[in-house]
């Protein structure tokens, strides 16, 4: 099932939720490629290199994050012309409704509230995986 052509974008500053996220993605083989990075700072550098961008195919973004929001990458990432049509997916702790709705204002693709149980959070990360990389379509000028 792995596609050289697809890379993901993980942005996750808590390195127990990023390790899970790392091994439920290699684990069901979706990509060949996952770029893990810390901070909003690292993200928007990785997204401002277009040595990758032809290649990425998904940013997973957590909201909370050590030194902006999340919600400022992403909003950086829809007001980009470059990087408009890349979907995004919020995968937080929060469940805030004012968190969701700003999301989803600023074109977040879907947010998904990390679960606790660590079985429930490999599943969630296989199945969004699965569907944003083998199941969904994206336009091909990405």
């Amino acid at each position: 099932m792995v596609d050289e052509s697809k890379l993901i974008l993980l942005v996750e500053d808590n390195p127990d939720d990023a390790e899970l996220s790392l091994m439920a993605l290699r684990e069901n083989r979706l990509v060949n490629e996952i770029e893990h990075v810390w901070n909003d700072e690292e993200a928007l550098q990785f997204l401002s290199d277009e040595s990758h961008r032809s290649l990425l195919r998904l940013v997973l973004l957590d909201l909370k994050l050590p030194k902006i929001e999340g919600l400022e990458v992403l909003n950086q990432i829809q007001t980009n012309r470059r990087t408009k049509r890349l979907p995004a997916v919020i995968l937080t702790s929060s469940g805030e409704d004012d968190d969701i709705a700003a999301s989803y204002d600023l074109g977040v693709n879907s947010y998904i509230r990390k679960p606790i149980d660590f079985d429930q959070f490999v599943e969630c990360v296989k199945h969004v995986g699965l569907y944003w990389l083998v199941l969904n379509m994206i336009p091909p000028d990405i």
